[in-house]
């Protein structure tokens, strides 16, 4: 499919070095509207919506951010920190706003599983079905995300 010119200018800001050291793609060479049709197929797979994902993301983003670094638990179910740099990122695909440059250490209380994301990458899913490229650091597998939400098919006031 070809891409349209706006797509095309937020891919180039999100290649190693422009916005970031390792940008947003990682090893993916698909182009980025590819990626974006591939990982809201696999969204809407799961009878999700990216503002679902982004929503219950969101929550647990809020609550490391308020605990300044300390860990914190939710829901008897999650444990999440924050781990916060100097300074604020852009969006790459243009959008006004910036996001605290943090990271958000997760980690389920049931299984061990861990994620790590971004407050950006929160925004990046919820305003652009945008996951990330395949072996970007902060690379969100949509259906890796929804079994660490533990929202298969769910929506996100249903994850408790």
């Amino acid at each position: 499919m070809k891409q349209p010119p706006q797509l095309s200018q937020a891919q180039a800001r999100m290649a190693h070095g422009a916005l970031t050291r390792d940008g947003f793609l990682g090893t993916d060479s698909r182009n980025l509207v590819e990626i974006l049709q591939d990982d809201d197929g696999r969204v809407r797979r799961l009878g999700l919506s990216h503002a679902d994902l982004a929503a219950a993301l969101q929550r647990l983003t809020d609550a490391a951010l308020a605990h300044l670094g300390a860990p914190v638990v939710i829901d008897d179910r999650f444990e999440v920190r924050s781990v916060e740099a100097m300074g604020r990122m852009p969006c790459p695909f243009g959008h006004p706003g910036l996001f605290v440059k943090a990271e958000v250490h997760g980690r389920r209380l049931d299984t061990g599983e861990t994620l790590v994301w971004t407050p950006l990458s929160v925004h990046l899913i919820g305003a652009h079905g945008f996951y990330q490229g395949r072996g970007s650091p902060y690379r969100l597998d949509p259906e890796q995300l929804a079994g660490f939400l533990g929202m298969e098919g769910k929506g996100p006031e249903d994850v408790t």
